[in-house]
């Protein structure tokens, strides 16, 4: 390794102070509840223990695991406890080799096998099949193996969006979207603290744990953090999710570092955003799913968040056919809608009173000056399907 590289490496690692082992040991202690569709029972799971389970499991198969890591807003959490961020998804990396589909299947089937070690005392374990707890307790499973990008997520269901999200990487050329969510926190001396050590953590007697920012320089990513700064590399590689994150992040008063950067940002992340999701049905399942995910215990911000995404949208735009743009804009106009009819901050949706000026040339005396207005549904007014993305010039 040449001295450049050894001096970029020490740029993007720091070591945990006292405080932040303390907050990650509280998070891996912590009793995460697991629910179950339909019958199954919920399952209490600390992190530190699926983690130890199904690393071990692994292993007695032949896969080795190189580490495991904490990633995303929990490792933010850590690492500055008032960041503004908050965080919800449990979002653990565990490092090997995915060498073909059968490894896999077979880290699918180790996961799902230990979720049994885990049902409650009395549960009758011997006809529950693979595909039952799947179903059960699964939120996501994804499968990505491309050119560059070799990994799985296997995402444990929780009933208010805390999920527990296993993922397995043996590639990943982009892992994170903004500076304030890029750190990575290692997990392996303090999980080998845990075995080894018949004394109780201190401030004098404690495991060194490592902090890594995927963004290049972690303290300047950590004073990110610390001011609610929005900043990136490479803004062109994120992916069409990276918006609705970055419309969460203006939300939460975060705010970019400069104007033209904002701009330049806000550009390539529409662009991205309707790529990915180029169909009127996709738009709306993801930010359906999104709303559910992201906004548990924190509904009254939902409308606010709409509103600055449909902003964004329409200032940013620039890859879009004008029926196209304005469909997508009559979508999140229509969620806003419906948010505020949940919080009870208008009418029922299906009887609004409209009251209008008529105009001068109107003389009938029958004329009446208001009407009642019969919203559609969000996706009555979006119901054709259009291929949503041209390629920019």
């Amino acid at each position: 390794m040449s001295s450049g590289d050894s001096s970029d490496q020490s740029r993007r690692v720091s070591v945990l102070s006292w405080d932040q082992v303390r907050r990650l040991d509280s998070i891996l202690s912590e009793s995460v509840p697991i629910h179950g569709r339909g019958n199954f029972p919920t399952l209490s799971v600390q992190p530190r223990q699926i983690i130890q389970v199904v690393r071990a499991r692994l292993e007695e198969k032949g896969v080795t695991v190189r580490d495991v890591k904490l990633n995303g807003s929990a490792a933010s959490h850590v690492l500055c406890q008032d960041n503004g961020l908050g965080y919800k998804d449990l979002d653990l990396i565990f490092g090997l080799s995915l060498t073909d589909d059968s490894t896999f299947r077979l880290v699918k089937d180790v996961v799902l096998d230990c979720l049994v070690d885990f049902l409650p005392e009395g549960v009758c374990r011997d006809r529950i099949t693979a595909l039952a707890l799947k179903e059960a307790y699964v939120q996501k499973l994804v499968k990505v193996c491309n050119e560059t990008d070799r990994w799985s997520l296997i995402s444990l269901s929780n009933n208010t969006g805390k999920n527990v999200e296993l993922k397995f990487v043996d590639t990943l050329r982009r892992q994170f979207e903004f500076s304030v969510d890029s750190f990575q926190i290692s997990l392996d001396s303090l999980l080998l603290f845990d075995q080894c050590s018949e004394t109780a953590m201190s401030e004098t007697f404690h495991p060194t744990v490592q902090g890594e920012s995927m963004y290049g320089d972690f303290d300047e990513a950590l004073g990110h953090l610390l001011s609610r700064t929005i900043a990136t590399r490479s803004p062109e590689e994120i992916r069409g999710g990276g918006l609705l994150k970055y419309c969460h992040l203006l939300v939460r008063n975060f705010r970019p570092s400069s104007e033209s950067q904002m701009k330049q940002m806000q550009r390539y992340m529409c662009s991205r955003f309707f790529i990915d999701f180029s169909d009127i049905s996709e738009q709306r399942r993801k930010l359906e799913a999104y709303l559910q995910n992201h906004f548990a215990g924190m509904e009254h911000k939902r409308y606010d968040y709409l509103v600055t995404l449909r902003q964004v949208v329409d200032e940013s735009t620039v890859c879009l056919m004008g029926h196209e743009r304005r469909q997508t804009l009559a979508l999140i106009s229509a969620l806003a809608l419906r948010v505020m009819a949940e919080q009870n901050a208008i009418p029922a949706l299906s009887n609004i009173t409209c009251y209008y000026q008529p105009a001068p040339y109107v003389r009938d005396v029958n004329f009446s000056n208001y009407y009642i207005a019969q919203v559609q549904s969000p996706m009555a007014a979006c119901s054709n399907s259009y291929q949503t993305w041209l390629p920019c010039s």
